[in-house]
This record gives structure tokens, C-alpha cells and sequence, in this order.
């Protein structure tokens, strides 16, 4: 890796004065915030308390990108930016850590695991990128002493359902357990819609749901043949699927009716119209 891990600030461009200024800013205030006589909402607020705003916010980020919004995104990560800043905060008052040791560790491990760029090694794919990111995550662990896990073990269970599949699947892959093909992965998904199918027949709720569960793990695993996100590819299904929705509500209101008094001809038509707007 050569000495990648020590790259001088002469390697960099010139840092951005107007973003350090504003990140300190937000620091203060974060610890104005926290004071003894600060906001009694902010004082109340613990490590547990703040996850779900964590994940709201990290999800009205990607909705912001989604929708192309990108006013909206200015001001959706500067809200996730203050989850880091009011954790960071919090481990500050307990004597954990503070903000600087979060982006000096986030620094050093940018450098340490580029060396393609700091270092002397080579990679001309992203391929090759991640291959060596990986074995330098390894090699990290191994030089900290931490046990060797399962394969699967550090795949966050509390990840989105289609994030986690598609994880486990690539960390199957990565060691031979695998389709070869991408066409055999299309076979498994209609043996798994027969099998689901049969399930349904029996009146079986949970294998249904199991056999349901089959079938979109198997197209997940198409997903990643294709080099495509899962998770994405929904969320941006989800977007259209409002937006010609909205079209069809807006249509027959323009003629004078509720979409709950129109005829699902009627709304199809809607719908027709709403696919060649867009």
C-alpha cells in the first residue's frame, strides 16, 4: 500500500473555508443546543431517541434525489448532516469521542483504502476498487485482532428488507455460491411464481408468505446479475406509480369527478394518458 495511509495535505485540493466555517457553526450550535440552559427538546434526546428522525431524514434524502428535487436535497442533507453532529454531540458530554475524531477516522480510512489514489497501487475498474477495499477491510480487521466473523454476520439485519437480500446474495456470491448465468435466475423466478401459485392454492397463508418471500429474494438476486440497486429501482417504481396516480386524480377531477366515483375503465383510460406524459 506503500504510504497511502500518510498522504500530505499537498496531495489534496485546497480545503473549502466557507464549508469548515459552516460545519463549525453547526457545532456550536449543536452545543449551544445541549447546554445546561439549552432547548429542553434537545436535552431530553439520547442515542436510542434520535435513530428514527436518522432514518427518516436518510430516507427524505433519497426521495429528494429521487425526485430530482435538488433545492430539496440542499436542505434534506443539511438535516442529515446534524444526525452526525448531534450524535457526535452526545458522545462529546459522555467523554466518548468528539465531531473531529469521527472525520479524522473518516479521513484516514478514505486515504488508507484508496491506494490507488494515494499509494502506489493499481486499479483501473471499479471492479478492482472494490476487490481491494475489501481486502483491506480484512487485513484491518486482522491487525485489530477482531475474530473472524460468519460471512453474513455483518449484514444489518435492520436494513430495508430488499438492501439486505441483495447483501447477503453478493456475499454469497463473492465465495462461489451463485448462479453462473443470469438466465438461470429467470428460471428460478418462475419456479418460484409456480411454487407460489401452489402455495397460494392451498390456502395456506404462511407458505404463501414464505413462497412470496422466495420469489422476491430470487428477483433480488436478478437485480444484482444486472447491476442494478434493488432498493432503487423500487423506490423509483413507488415515485412513478405516484406520479401517474396523481395524473389520473387530477384528469378526472378536471372532469368533475372523484377517482372513488370513476370506473376502473375510466381510470385505465386516465392511466393510458398519464404513461404518454411521461
Amino acid at each position: 500500500m506503500g504510504d497511502s495511509s500518510s498522504a500530505s495535505n499537498s496531495e489534496l485540493p485546497n480545503p473549502n473555508l466557507q464549508a469548515a466555517q459552516a460545519f463549525t457553526r453547526l457545532v456550536a450550535i449543536m452545543a449551544r443546543l445541549r447546554a445546561e440552559d439549552g432547548c429542553p427538546w434537545d436535552l431530553e434526546q439520547t442515542f436510542d431517541s434520535i435513530k428514527p428522525y436518522t432514518l427518516e431524514e436518510t430516507y427524505e434524502v433519497l426521495d429528494a434525489i429521487d425526485r430530482k428535487d435538488y433545492d430539496g436535497l440542499r436542505e434534506e442533507l443539511g438535516d442529515f448532516i446534524l444526525q452526525a453532529v448531534f450524535y457526535a454531540q452526545m458522545a462529546s458530554e459522555q467523554g466518548l469521542f468528539r465531531i473531529e475524531d469521527s472525520l479524522a477516522a473518516i479521513n484516514e480510512k478514505l486515504v488508507r483504502r484508496h491506494p490507488h489514489i494515494f499509494g502506489d497501487t493499481d486499479a483501473r475498474t471499479s471492479d478492482d476498487v472494490k476487490v481491494k477495499w475489501d481486502e483491506i477491510k480484512k487485513r484491518e480487521k486482522a491487525e485489530k485482532g477482531v475474530p473472524e466473523a460468519g460471512l453474513l454476520d455483518g449484514v444489518l439485519r435492520a436494513a430495508p428488507a430488499l438492501v439486505e437480500a441483495q447483501e447477503v446474495s453478493r456475499r454469497a456470491a463473492k465465495v462461489g455460491f451463485d448462479w453462473p448465468e443470469a438466465s438461470q435466475v429467470v428460471d428460478k423466478i418462475r419456479e418460484e411464481l409456480d411454487e407460489l401459485q401452489a402455495a397460494r392454492a392451498t390456502g395456506d397463508r404462511e407458505h404463501t408468505e414464505e413462497e412470496f418471500g422466495d420469489l422476491l429474494f430470487s428477483v433480488v438476486n436478478l437485480a444484482r446479475f444486472y447491476k442494478v440497486d434493488a432498493e432503487q429501482s423500487l423506490r423509483k417504481a413507488n415515485a412513478k406509480f405516484r406520479r401517474r396516480f396523481s395524473y389520473v386524480e387530477r384528469a378526472l377531477a378536471a372532469e368533475g369527478k372523484q377517482v372513488d366515483q370513476a370506473t376502473l375503465e375510466e381510470m385505465e383510460a386516465k392511466w393510458a394518458e398519464a404513461k404518454q406524459s411521461s
